[in-house]
């Protein structure tokens, strides 16, 4: 057995979850979310909790048994309480700010960056340089967080750039003058 596969997924009151045609339907207080999935995993539906199994013994059947049912999970979490990333722009004139349903940031180059928001994502930014990202739908709020990052990434020595709120920066040793 899978060690993540055999947890059972609990269910919080005010989710419901359907399985049709090989798709998972989560629909729950912040949203609905669905996902396809492959025959090889079954889902039985207790109330309370959902146990996923697999037909077979098959290496492809075992990594989908894990997968399927973290999968599960996350859109159980996203319709219930949702998913945040925060963001952290740090730098002499660096800032970020939320124009209707675009995130305008000025991070050193000649121009600002206009990123569009997607339409399922809220961002929020506030004074101190944090952007806050937040959605039911995991992948596509790390996704879009990844996104930004990407715009100007921490830099080493000062560090300089855009990081994750939890994110250690190694820092360097800037040159020193030769006597």
């Amino acid at each position: 057995m899978s060690r993540i596969g055999k947890i059972p997924v609990k269910v919080p009151t005010g989710v419901k979850i359907s399985f049709l045609n090989d798709e998972i339907f989560v629909e729950g207080p912040k949203g609905k979310l669905k996902q396809k999935y492959h025959s090889v995993i079954k889902f039985e539906d207790k109330g309370a909790e959902v146990i996923v199994t697999r037909t077979s013994e098959e290496k492809q059947a075992k990594s989908f048994h894990g997968l399927y049912r973290c999968l599960l999970n996350n859109m159980i979490t996203g319709v219930s309480t949702g998913f945040n990333k925060t963001l952290i722009v740090n730098g002499v004139g660096y800032r970020a700010e939320v124009q209707g349903k675009l995130l305008v940031m000025s991070l050193g180059y000649s121009n600002d960056i206009y990123v569009g928001i997607p339409e399922e994502l809220a961002v929020a930014v506030d004074a101190a340089g944090k952007i806050t990202i937040s959605g039911i739908d995991k992948q596509r709020v790390g996704e879009f967080a990844a996104q930004i990052r990407k715009l100007r990434g921490p830099e080493p020595y000062k560090g300089k750039g855009i990081r994750y709120e939890n994110e250690q920066i190694k820092r360097k040793v800037g040159k020193s003058g030769v006597k």
